[in-house]
């Protein structure tokens, strides 16, 4: 009896053990096939967010122009800033900028394509430029980052990235890198006209015509619109400024500096705020949250800096807040017009070019004008020059309140340095809140 009990005993505790180490064995197996699943699924959003990056041609004149039709994500992608950095800084950040797609350079070679570093053509915050004649006969622009430079390897990085899938006749064009012999620098086409900012406030410098400004400003317009709804995933610039509006060989401007750039995004608890002083946001400012709007306030202070020939660091946007007491919002503006101008300048031109600003510089960012809405309005502004000025002879009179800058519903068709463009058409005076 004793014996069969203690057998039935040792049968129940057998059976226990087995079923205990069954579970076990169970839960393991379960851990290992969702950790393996949860791998591929993160592969395969890898794979699904690299196919989205456009085929980018490197070379000095590769460029694209914004399809009519494209339309970028409204409504900004909610990423972490944690993410992001991974993303930039993360083991795999070298493997990343090789598969960008832009070519490398060697130390040695920009060595001697810029006479040992000696070939300066100007100082930024990222560091040096130099210019570089190549052996290939191209000439290029070297930015070296400098070892007490206020940015560093993280935004030599960001730009090499971004650049790598962004491309478009108003950016700046990317053809190369090196990180070599413990340097990091980028190469850019040469734009030998220099920047904005040089032909604004140099001393040696002739007063930039009024036409050329108002091109200036549409080629910005449009190189932010692409930026803002023809990349995907969406990009901020987040220092748009008149140093960083570079101008070619035939005066086409062209947005550079991309070192603060990052796809939009929304954040609660931001960083530093970064930027320049006088072009900032003052929504970003206090709420930390950079957003496409953040860059149209600064695009909109860029145009009155194009009107008024002033520094936004020196009192231009007290200065239009000024003028804004006399101005109607549609007229009125020509009293802040740039004196080296001396008045060689068309007074409605002015104004409606004033009042896209006045709109983007709204303290409210949802008041503030989308980027396609203002490359269309500007676009009418010189259709409607062009206009005045072919029948201006047969034909003086001034422009009615039905020809007024309002651009609700027709497309027009205008040409642009050489270039025929078709362009869908908003209002300057009655802009869409977005």
């Amino acid at each position: 009896m004793g014996r069969m009990k203690g057998v039935s005993e040792g049968l129940i505790i057998g059976i226990t053990v087995g079923v205990v180490i069954g579970v076990l064995l169970a839960v393991g197996i379960l851990l290992c096939f969702r950790y393996r699943r949860s791998r591929a699924q993160i592969r395969s959003s890898s794979s699904r967010r690299a196919s989205t990056v456009p085929i980018r041609t490197n070379g000095v004149n590769a460029c694209a122009m914004l399809s009519n039709s494209t339309t970028g994500q409204e409504s900004p992608r909610e990423l972490d800033d944690r993410a992001s950095a991974l993303w930039i800084e993360g083991p795999g950040r070298k493997s990343m900028i090789s598969a960008s797609g832009i070519p490398k350079y060697l130390y040695k070679e920009l060595q001697k394509a810029t006479s040992n570093f000696t070939t300066l053509l100007g100082q930024g915050a990222f560091g040096p430029v130099y210019k570089a004649d190549m052996s290939s006969g191209e000439i290029l622009a070297v930015k070296v980052l400098s070892n007490n430079s206020k940015q560093g390897e993280k935004e030599f990085h960001n730009e090499v990235l971004l650049l790598g899938r962004l491309h478009h006749r108003n950016l700046v064009n990317l053809v190369g890198y090196c990180a070599d012999k413990g340097q990091h620098m980028l190469l850019y086409a040469y734009m030998p006209n220099g920047s904005l900012a040089s032909h604004l406030y140099g001393e040696n410098s002739a007063p930039l015509k009024w036409d050329l400004r108002v091109n200036i400003a549409l080629d910005v317009a449009r190189g932010l619109e692409y930026l803002h709804d023809g990349a995907v995933p969406p990009v901020v610039h987040r220092d748009i400024k008149s140093p960083n509006i570079l101008l070619d060989q035939s005066m086409q401007a062209r947005v550079a500096d991309f070192g603060l750039s990052r796809e939009e995004m929304v954040t609660r608890n931001g960083a530093n705020i970064r930027g320049t002083y006088g072009y900032l946001d003052p929504e970003y400012v206090s709420t930390r949250s950079f957003t496409k709007k953040s860059d149209v306030y600064s695009y909109g202070v860029l145009l009155f800096e194009l009107i008024a020939g002033r520094n936004p660091q020196q009192g231009l946007m007290e200065y239009v807040e000024l003028a804004a007491i006399n101005a109607d919002g549609k007229t009125g503006w020509e009293e802040i017009a740039d004196s080296r101008l001396e008045g060689a300048f068309d007074v409605e031109e002015l104004n409606d070019m004033a009042a896209v600003a006045y709109r983007c510089v709204s303290r409210v960012s949802r008041k503030r004008p989308a980027m396609r809405d203002v490359a269309q309005a500007l676009t009418r502004v010189l259709k409607h020059s062009r206009s005045r000025k072919h029948h201006s002879k047969r034909h003086p009179q001034a422009r009615t309140d039905d020809e007024s800058v309002d651009l609700e519903g027709s497309e027009v068709q205008s040409s642009f340095s050489g270039l025929q463009r078709e362009e869908s058409v908003g209002s300057v005076n009655d802009l869409p809140d977005v």
